[in-house]
């Protein structure tokens, strides 16, 4: 038997690894209709159509989710098809030969209308009768109804899950890899739910074709027994109707659980448990409502005249199912308090001991403080998400910059709002705000369709116009165009946006000498001598610290180093360095800056008025203090409003100066104008075609 088992296995694995499994089936189904089947080899295709119909049932019981069972709409129509053709293979069999008795057809037909019918052909009839509408009306209708629905919400939130998959691309907290997997997903899932809404129509016209397919065989049964066949009334009803009853039945039941399983697949949402558990742990998760059920159906049980027995049987399980269930809970939350009083329970300290220099705790370099409510998101055993997101920001930012970002040190603070935080560099607060783990933020990115319910907010990274959420709008809301992220996804997005924008801040002394110690692994000779003999390393990481205040990576290290070894015999102002450093790096700043288009469209300076700035420059030594105030008041102005208009145009604001006024000019905008990039024109590489858009000064009275 053993033997026989692993034979047949090792047959269907040859079988799908040659891709064959389909075409035998589709021919099996070819054969079912045009060759005559003999009545035993249709009680095996029977049993086996009860089978599959019972597998795929529980197949799509145990998946975690839709989309592990993605083959289910393609086996749905093979199983629908194999059906029919069943079906029409009965058919002649029973028209064929019904006429000998009613076990003409095979035992598996006979056996399912003689148990139903039970001797009464009208009974069985009507049984037949209700399992049909049953399967047509409640099932199929009600599974072919969420299908569409769903394959039209799904449709319709792909723009939204979209832009939430870019936002956490964007902000670090997953990778190019995992960010084309989420986007493969969303693909697969429309595909699902379209395919499911085809696929249900074929089951809801597999329903009506066994109603149609019962009066063919009746009508057509009687007419043969009677006509050709020579036998009494009586006789022809209770061979075929049986036959026919007991055919329906054989066919119905199958349809009626693959009925059942597509509406399963339709319904259910996405877990770490299959349904079974899903079901189980969210059902009989509340004590109150099985100890309310118990009082009720306790109540009722008393009533004079209710089989009392039953309802107060059934009553005292659900009450005692409800006690145990709050006494489970008890015991969970005592256990819970004595593991985290023994975590808390501080270490014993020696009395009299004297200070010493381990007691002087040195400042976070990146500190995060939360309010006690959002230290679930900080506890991987809560299910919190915060701690992998923060390490996703810092690896995305230490791939872009080309430094390590240092750790981030997490506590939590009394002094804070319960749902508050506080982002800190070097002890000093950069940024804090208030959020709400048991709800998600939908952001508004410009333009939306619709307006949800929700607590109106500002997204803390970006000052986006936000609003808090209840969890299950979320669909609702990226349907409308909202970017929506949980609450663990808002901190590591404005701790992202802080840490980039002060990164400068962040590259210290002992980073600078780690990134020349890697060079020379690769490059000795370029290293080696460069610290002692031509520039300190304090010169260098200046030079580094501008680039990241700039918004210009370091990870070219080694051109960097080759532009500083080979200007420094000339200079060793950082200054002029980094501006040597900038003009080397040239083609990867417009490529940041502009990407691959051919052509950069420029904002540009009145030569009039480069001449003034010229003169203010050299007559404070370069602080740029001696600018006229109204002058550089309307100078403001204007390029304020030419920023604003490329940023309209869809296009990256870029101020092209000459290399004298370009470091006075970056400062002088930097936080009036942040969006606008100043380059110099020994910056811009001889391959990109500059075309400029706007001349600030022609109209100043200079």
């Amino acid at each position: 038997m053993a033997t026989a088992s692993a034979t047949a296995l090792d047959s269907l694995k040859v079988i799908n690894k040659n891709g064959m499994g389909a075409m035998i089936l589709l021919l099996i189904m070819l054969a079912m209709m045009v060759i005559p089947i003999p009545p035993l080899l249709l009680d095996v295709l029977f049993t086996f159509n009860i089978a599959l119909a019972m597998i795929v049932l529980l197949s799509g019981i145990y998946s975690t989710r839709p989309l592990d069972f993605t083959a289910f709409p393609s086996v749905l129509l093979i199983a629908t098809l194999l059906r029919l053709g069943l079906n029409v293979a009965s058919t002649r069999v029973v028209l064929l030969e019904g006429h000998t008795g009613s076990n003409a057809a095979g035992e598996v037909i006979y056996a399912f209308g003689d148990f139903v019918v039970g001797g009464n052909y009208t009974v069985g009839l009507i049984v037949f009768i209700i399992l049909v509408i049953i399967n047509f009306v409640v099932v199929t209708k009600g599974a072919g109804r969420i299908s569409e629905v769903s394959a039209r919400f799904t449709l319709d939130a792909m723009p939204g899950k979209q832009m939430a998959i870019d936002a956490d691309l964007n902000s670090g907290l997953i990778d190019q890899e995992e960010a084309r997997t989420r986007r493969a997903e969303i693909s697969r899932e429309a595909d699902f739910y379209g395919s499911m809404d085809g696929a249900s129509k074929f089951v809801r016209g597999d329903a009506i074709a066994g109603i149609l397919i019962l009066i063919i065989n009746i009508v057509g049964g009687l007419a043969i027994g009677m006509a050709q066949h020579g036998l009494n009334f009586s006789t022809a009803i209770e061979y075929y109707t049986l036959l026919t009853i007991g055919d329906g039945l054989v066919a119905q039941i199958p349809s009626l659980v693959l009925s059942t399983a597509a509406a399963i697949m339709v319904t259910r949402s996405s877990g770490e448990n299959d349904m079974g558990k899903q079901i189980i742990g969210e059902l009989f998760n509340n004590p109150r409502a099985l100890m309310v059920t118990g009082a009720i159906i306790g109540i009722i049980g008393l009533i004079p005249g209710m089989p009392n027995l039953a309802f107060l049987t059934l009553a005292g399980l659900s009450m005692g199912a409800g006690f145990m269930i709050v006494k489970r809970n008890e015991e969970d939350k005592q256990q819970l308090v004595v593991e985290a009083a023994a975590e808390a329970e501080p270490a014993p300290v020696e009395e009299n001991k004297e200070l010493s220099w381990e007691d002087v705790v040195p400042v976070d370099i990146v500190g995060l403080d939360v309010g006690y409510k959002l230290i679930p998101l900080v506890d991987r055993k809560q299910g919190g998400q915060l701690l992998s997101r923060i390490k996703g920001v810092r690896k995305k930012l230490t791939q872009e910059l080309g430094f390590l970002i240092p750790s981030v040190h997490i506590k939590d603070k009394l002094d804070l709002s319960p749902n508050g935080y506080s982002i800190s560099l070097m002890g000093v607060p950069l940024g804090e705000a208030e959020i709400f783990p048991d709800r998600e933020m939908a952001i508004n990115p410009g333009q939306v369709f619709g307006v949800i319910d929700g607590m109106p907010t500002k997204d803390p990274a970006f000052g986006l116009d936000a609003l808090w959420i209840d969890p299950s709008q979320r669909d609702e809301a990226q349907t409308m165009g909202y970017t929506v992220v949980d609450a663990s996804t808002v901190i590591a997005t404005h701790l992202s946006q802080l840490l980039h924008s002060h990164a400068n801040e962040l590259l210290g002394r002992e980073d600078v000498q780690q990134l020349i110690d890697n060079l020379g692994k690769t490059a000795p000779k370029l290293v080696e001598g460069l610290i002692s003999e031509t520039l300190t390393l304090g010169t260098i990481q200046k030079v580094l610290q501008n680039l990241l205040e700039e918004r210009i990576p370091i990870r070219d290290i080694r051109t960097i180093v080759e532009t500083l070894a080979a200007n420094a015999p000339m200079s060793q102002d950082a200054a002029t360095l980094t501006a040597q450093v900038r003009v080397a790096l040239g083609r990867s700043i417009v490529q940041y800056i502009n990407g691959m288009e051919p052509e950069m469209p420029v904002i540009t300076l009145d030569p009039s008025l480069e001449q003034i700035l010229q003169e203010s420059l050299l007559s404070v030594d370069g602080a740029g203090a001696g600018l006229e105030p109204g002058l550089a008041e309307r100078l403001l102005q204007s390029l304020q409003k030419a920023a604003s208009e490329q940023e309209s145009a869809g296009k990256t604001p870029i101020l092209v100066v000459s290399p004298q006024l370009r470091l006075l000019m970056a400062r002088f905008v930097r936080h009036a104008v942040p969006e606008l990039h100043v380059l110099a024109f020994s910056e811009i590489p001889d391959s990109k075609q500059i075309r400029i858009v706007a001349n600030v000064g022609n109209e100043q009275p200079v």
